[in-house]
């Protein structure tokens, strides 16, 4: 018997079923060993695999799926859905697009973003960031440290404040706007570290709670001197990468023309109350410590 041909009428050889189907031999090969499609009888001698027809509208799917760039294991998620609950499959596969459009917005954003800094028009687009200086005072801060990535970013950026300022309560309360210290770059590639500060107030109240936690969360607390920062302003929209990084390299500019220097790493400083606010609302100061 050849891999070509049925072992009775109800079976298909890999070939067969591939044609149907429309996946390759290689795929099918690929799906039956991470058991998203595995065939109906292997021939013990010859190691041949054949598939009933009824296996056809899920093979199908699964190529479906895969013309999606969906990763096998999500399309192992829809495929079992699907014979359970269509509409947690109809969810599932809703989810995942959202995330594809938000990506490739993002990626759009960015390619225009690339595309005037390479074209020459970086101050064009520096043009609309209006930078400034602000005398900051001394404070004392507790703050949590983490290696993350820039797609982990944002989601550990809101847990973290949270429990931070959750914790103020026990430290004499929030005494300033939280703030994001980049002690080394934040991307796909570079995790940092990122450190999330709340200024408390109250030192003796911070120590002992630190003291308390232990190593949780890499939490630590610390009195940062006066300082002074120079900052631009930006919007929840422009809060989003790459359109921050403009912001960034706004002040950067700035900065350099004045003759000033960088005293320390580069900070977001959230003054607003996410949730509530819109997406032209301003509610983050991008800024640099500087002498």
């Amino acid at each position: 018997m050849t891999e070509d041909d049925g072992v009775d009428d109800e079976l298909l050889s890999i070939g067969a079923f591939a044609a149907r189907s429309r996946l390759s031999a290689k795929a099918l090969r690929l799906y039956d060993r991470l058991g998203l499609l595995v065939p109906a009888h292997v021939d013990e001698a010859s190691g041949y695999r054949y598939y009933r027809a009824s296996q056809t509208e899920r093979a199908r799917l699964v190529a479906l799926l895969r013309q999606l760039d969906m990763p096998l294991a999500q399309v192992a998620e829809v495929v079992e859905a699907v014979e359970s609950d269509a509409t947690e499959a109809a969810d599932l596969l809703a989810a995942y697009w959202a995330d594809v459009e938000a990506r490739v917005a993002g990626q759009r954003t960015l390619a225009e973003y690339l595309r005037g800094r390479l074209s020459g028009r970086s101050s064009e687009m520096y043009g609309k960031f209006v930078v400034g200086t602000v005398d900051v005072p001394e404070q004392v801060v507790i703050t949590e440290t983490r290696h993350t990535l820039a797609g982990e970013l944002p989601a550990w950026i809101g847990a973290s404040l949270t429990r931070l300022e959750a914790a103020a309560r026990e430290c004499g309360g929030v005494a300033g706007a939280p703030y994001v210290v980049y002690h080394a770059e934040v991307s796909m590639e570079s995790d940092g570290p990122a450190e999330s500060c709340v200024p408390v107030g109250d030192e003796a109240a911070a120590r002992a709670w630190a003291e308390s936690r232990g190593r949780a969360w890499e939490t630590k607390v610390r009195v940062d001197p006066a300082q002074r920062l120079a900052y631009t302003r930006i919007t929840k929209a422009q809060v989003a990468h790459p359109q921050i990084l403009a912001a960034f390299e706004a002040v950067e500019q700035w900065i350099a023309e004045r003759g000033l220097q960088q005293a320390g790493p580069c900070r977001e400083v959230y003054f607003a109350d996410w949730e509530a606010a819109g997406p032209e609302d301003a509610v983050c100061d991008v800024a640099f410590p500087v002498r």
